[in-house]
């Protein structure tokens, strides 16, 4: 495959997009939403500066620079953001804050970084110690979470905090997996309520219903990304971090689509009528595959593997329309809850419902992370 065409598609996503108007976030656009700091910009932003470490172009760091700076005060305040939401989906896109005042020296980065980690230090827990997914969603444990919050704590805990917080991290992967982790079927729930009060949580297990595969890949990307972070000088701490990595990924595999290589919308539902092969989720997997195998975690044949899903969803989703290309088959939303949204119910009629669109971060965001491990594996 010609993976220059990836490169022509990133720089159209730059070309279109300003700070206050984003062209891949779809979901705002649709809804009128006046665009603030969100997990969806962070997934684009982290993905565009591994770029530019890639390549040396300093169009990618400008524009992640000029992008963040429009958010962030000179007082470490952030634009459309709030601590007290204690939503961890907005701790995500301080992840590229550390590079930026790394390359950039800007006082006002580091300032951001400190305003985000007191959300890390006060977010409500479930009695298991696990951060609530929001503050709207007592005692509620989302898959999504812990990409969105703990890649972010682990590095400011190699960085700033000599790792004092690394057992912590580590706990909350482990109650997850505990408590999440279908040992049959060999794959997560989208989310847990650990008190069972929630309307779509199983009354005995207060699990919701369904494997959703952008939940799942969420949760495999925040494990390959967080290990990344870890100091070795907590080798053992790692290591169950790995082990749980690992037979995630090895659960993963008998999942993908032999004839389309891919993930389906819900994993375990293959060719259910309404179902379809999703472009989000299986690109996350893909990049955890791919990094996983780099890094040592899993086999090698798992950076093939990857390789062979990112490929399938360039063929089957990748497309080009007057001359600009687009990138569909993204689930744009999916929730659990809460009550006033009944419909968010974690079944699977649920999921196969929301709609499929092009373009939104959530899909490419993911892709271009997986394109990054595919420059380092043909490189």
């Amino acid at each position: 495959m010609d993976y220059s065409v990836i490169d022509r598609y990133i720089d159209r996503l730059i070309a279109d997009t300003v700070p206050d108007a984003p062209v891949w976030n779809i979901e705002n656009l649709q809804h009128g939403k006046k665009a603030g700091w969100n997990y969806i910009d962070g997934c684009m932003m982290t993905s565009l500066y591994t770029i530019y470490k890639q390549t040396g172009d300093k169009k990618y760091l400008d524009f992640i620079d000029k992008f963040i700076d429009y958010y962030v005060y000179d007082d470490g305040s952030i634009r459309g953001y709030s601590v007290e939401d204690y939503n961890v989906d907005n701790i995500n896109e301080g992840r590229v804050l550390f590079d930026l005042y790394r390359d950039t020296g800007k006082e006002k980065y580091k300032k951001a970084i400190e305003t985000l980690h007191r959300q890390i230090i006060g977010q409500p827990r479930t009695p298991t110690g696990n951060f609530w997914h929001k503050k709207i969603y007592p005692n509620q444990v989302w898959l999504d979470g812990l990409y969105m919050a703990h890649v972010f704590y682990t590095r400011y805990e190699t960085e700033f905090n000599r790792g004092l917080n690394y057992a912590d991290i580590v706990k909350q992967f482990r109650n997850v997996y505990e408590n999440m982790y279908d040992s049959e079927k060999k794959l997560y729930y989208h989310g847990w309520d650990a008190t069972k009060k929630a309307f779509w949580a199983d009354k005995e297990t207060g699990l919701s219903k369904s494997f959703w595969l952008r939940s799942i890949g969420w949760y495999v990307v925040g494990l390959a990304d967080a290990i990344s972070y870890f100091d070795l000088s907590v080798p053992n701490l790692k290591t169950e971090l790995i082990t749980i990595f690992r037979k995630t990924i090895n659960g993963l595999e008998q999942y993908v689509d032999k004839t389309e290589g891919m993930f389906w919308q819900v994993v375990d539902q293959g060719g259910r009528e309404g179902n379809y092969l999703e472009t989000s989720g299986s690109a996350m997997i893909a990049y955890a595959m791919m990094k996983g195998a780099r890094l040592g975690f899993v086999e090698k044949r798992f950076a093939f593997l990857g390789e062979r899903i990112f490929n399938s969803i360039c063929k089957r989703y990748l497309t080009e329309r007057d001359g600009k290309l687009n990138l569909g088959g993204i689930c744009l939303m999916a929730g659990l809850g809460p009550e006033d949204k009944p419909k968010r119910d974690g079944t699977y009629e649920y999921y196969i419902s929301e709609p499929v669109v092009e373009n939104d971060a959530k899909g490419t965001g993911p892709f271009v992370m997986a394109y990054t491990e595919i420059r380092r594996l043909k490189r």
